[in-house]
């Protein structure tokens, strides 16, 4: 109603640039749950709202590692406007079996998380 956009859509922003940089680092996360059963999983969001984006806006999310473990990789996300950082999350995410405990992370994740080397922009 007063022409920004509403605050629970930064997470579905975030969202979709996550699905796309695990899909950047070579892992198809619809083969792994139709084949194993399972699934990657938000374990952790610390958000910080800075400004607002205004309906219309041309927003960039750019997602990159922060550090690794065998369990958990967690992620810093940035929406931005142009050279304006509008949201910072930190994202911790989590590899679970079917029934839902705690898997060791693919090695593709792993490896690819470890280097560092990929960073995904998308503009949302």
């Amino acid at each position: 109603m007063a022409g920004i956009v509403y605050y629970a859509n930064y997470l579905k922003f975030i969202e979709r640039a996550r699905s796309a940089f695990v899909r950047n680092l070579g892992i198809d996360q619809n083969d792994l749950r139709k084949r194993h059963g399972t699934i990657f999983a938000v374990r952790k969001v610390v958000a910080d709202y800075l400004k607002p984006a205004i309906f219309e806006d041309q927003l960039t999310v750019v997602t990159s590692p922060q550090s690794v473990t065998s369990a958990r990789l967690i992620l810093n996300q940035d929406v931005m406007r142009r050279d304006m950082l509008l949201f910072r999350a930190e994202v911790t995410l989590v590899y679970l079996s079917p029934s839902g405990r705690p898997l060791r992370l693919p090695s593709a994740v792993l490896v690819a998380a470890t280097v560092g080397a990929v960073k995904l922009a998308g503009t949302i």
